[in-house]
This record gives structure tokens, C-alpha cells and sequence, in this order.
């Protein structure tokens, strides 16, 4: 596909919006990528990262590798996402802290809109697709009233922190930034991000880099030769991660920071009791702006 730079600004901004989601645990950056149009190319961008493009890098042919790989579409989401995360990070875990129930009820109206519009992509509904379905529904819902675990910090957790949480962030509606919480590290790696600890990022990319590139190779497979299906499980994915992104939530059990501030570890859903108007304000703009987004995807790729 020729593309301009107009078209790897809009890229690197669509890699904007989904690192701004997986930043936020409770939402996907795959969730993004489907809405924006991307997640097919992306799949098979990374999964062509293999050893038969590894070979043309090493041996120098280093054109042929970048383009075997679709380079410029992925430096472009990278660049973008790697933007995002790292001015965004302290940002959103400001707002998390300070104006949760904004925060999520806009990330409710997104994620809303986005299990409607994929699960529009299902061509018939099915002995298939439906249990299919309900699995992805059960297994995020799961997922978001897991206990968060204590866990160990050494580089070789960091590790497969890494791997496991990055196969998520390509899930649409399961969140690569929640599984961390799961695993007892999202804090920590945040912090990492903010600090810029050197040591720990590297060990966490690479496990993320050999997780996605592992993972992708099954997505991409699934969605070429199931797709119905795989799209029903991705669909109940979103659906079933509503539950985590409810906004009103009361503190169950908290825990401290490396700076001493208390912050929130366990949440329960409660009914609305405080800024409810500007919250359903705020859940019909992110359900607009994915239908904006849709619409703008759908004229592009005309």
C-alpha cells in the first residue's frame, strides 16, 4: 500500500490514541486498532517479524527487511504509542486519581460503541459465534474481578510481564495495563515509565517484543481462518470489559506508593451517586467519537 506523509501522521496518531488506552487498565489499545481501521494490517505487520525477515536483516539486506516487515506502518503506530505512553502516563494516572469517574465513564462510551461496531463485522450469528461469544464475555468479565496478586519485581518477572500483558494490548477488550494490575506490577511500571528506569523498561520490552511477535502469528491465523468466530470472542471480550470500566466505583482495598500516596487496588461497581450528568455527557462523546472514527475509517479505506 503507497502511502504519503499525510497518511503516517494519521498513523502515528491513531499509534496516539491506542497508547493512550493502554495506559488506562481497563482499556485496550487493540480496542483502537479495530476502531481506526488498523488491526488486520497491524496483526500481520508484526507477525511478519520472522525468521525469513530476520535473515535479510542480518545479512545486510536491511531495504528488503524493511519492507518485508511493513516498516514505516509500524514505526509509525510505534512512534506514536511510544508518544503517548510516555507524555500521557503521568496524566492519566493524575486523572485516575484525581477524576476517576470522568475517566471512566468516557472510556465506557468508547468501549460501548466499539463492542457494537465489531460485533457489526460478525456475518452470521451461529453454533459458533454465539457459545464463542459468551466465552469472551465470561473470560474478560473474569479477568476484571480477579484479586490483583503480590508478585516478586525481579528482571525476570519484568519479563514475562512483559510478554503476558502485551498479548493483551492487542486484544480488543482485554487491557494489557489491567492484566499488570493482575500480576502486581502496574504501578511499578508506571513508576518505571515516569522515572525513566533504564533497566527495567529494556527487560520489559523485550518480553514484550517476543510476546507479540509469538502471539500475533495466532491472531493473524485465527482471524484468516475463523474470523466469525475469532470476532465473536473479541466482541464478548469488550462486552464482558464493561464491567471494569463502570465509573462508579467504591475502594475495597487500597495500597502505597513508592512516594507514600494511597491509592486504590481493589474496586467494586457501585449505582451512580456523583456527577452523573457529566458523566452520561461524557460516555455519549466517546460513543460518538468511535462512531466518528469508524465512519472516517470505513470513507478511507473506499
Amino acid at each position: 500500500m503507497e502511502r504519503g506523509l499525510k497518511d503516517y501522521a494519521l498513523l502515528m496518531l491513531k499509534g496516539v490514541g491506542m497508547g493512550a488506552a493502554d495506559v488506562v487498565p481497563g482499556v485496550s489499545g487493540g480496542t483502537i486498532a479495530f476502531i481506526v481501521g488498523i488491526y488486520d494490517e497491524l496483526i500481520d505487520s508484526i507477525k511478519s517479524i520472522n525468521g525469513k525477515s530476520l535473515k535479510l536483516f542480518f545479512t545486510g539486506k536491511w531495504g528488503a527487511f524493511w519492507k518485508a516487515i511493513n516498516g514505516n506502518f509500524l514505526i509509525s503506530i510505534v512512534a506514536g504509542i511510544a508518544v503517548s505512553v510516555f507524555s500521557l502516563a503521568k496524566i492519566i494516572t493524575w486523572l485516575l486519581t484525581d477524576h476517576p469517574v470522568m475517566v471512566w465513564a468516557f472510556f465506557f462510551g468508547l468501549v460501548l460503541a466499539s463492542t457494537w461496531f465489531v460485533g457489526k463485522d460478525i456475518k452470521e450469528w451461529n453454533k459458533k459465534t454465539i457459545p464463542a461469544f459468551i466465552i469472551g464475555v465470561a473470560v474478560a468479565y473474569y479477568i476484571t474481578v480477579a484479586t490483583p496478586a503480590e508478585t516478586p519485581s525481579n528482571l525476570f518477572f519484568i519479563f514475562l510481564c512483559g510478554a503476558i500483558a502485551i498479548c493483551a494490548m492487542i486484544l480488543p477488550g482485554i487491557s494489557g495495563s489491567f492484566i499488570l494490575v493482575l500480576l502486581g506490577k502496574y504501578f511499578y511500571i508506571m513508576e518505571a515509565v515516569k522515572t525513566f528506569d533504564i533497566a527495567t523498561l529494556l527487560v520489559f520490552l523485550a518480553g514484550a517484543c517476543i510476546g507479540i511477535t509469538t502471539f500475533s502469528r495466532v491472531l493473524s491465523y485465527a482471524l484468516k481462518n475463523f474470523r466469525n468466530i475469532t470476532l465473536a470472542v473479541l466482541t464478548g471480550f469488550m462486552l464482558g470489559s464493561l464491567n471494569k470500566v463502570w465509573p462508579w466505583k467504591k475502594t475495597i482495598e487500597t495500597f502505597t506508593d513508592s512516594h507514600g500516596v494511597v491509592k486504590p487496588l481493589v474496586e467494586a461497581n457501585i449505582l451512580p451517586n456523583q456527577y452523573i450528568v457529566e458523566a452520561i455527557v461524557l460516555m455519549i462523546v466517546g460513543f460518538f467519537l468511535v462512531y466518528f472514527l469508524e465512519k472516517l475509517s470505513t470513507r478511507s479505506a473506499k
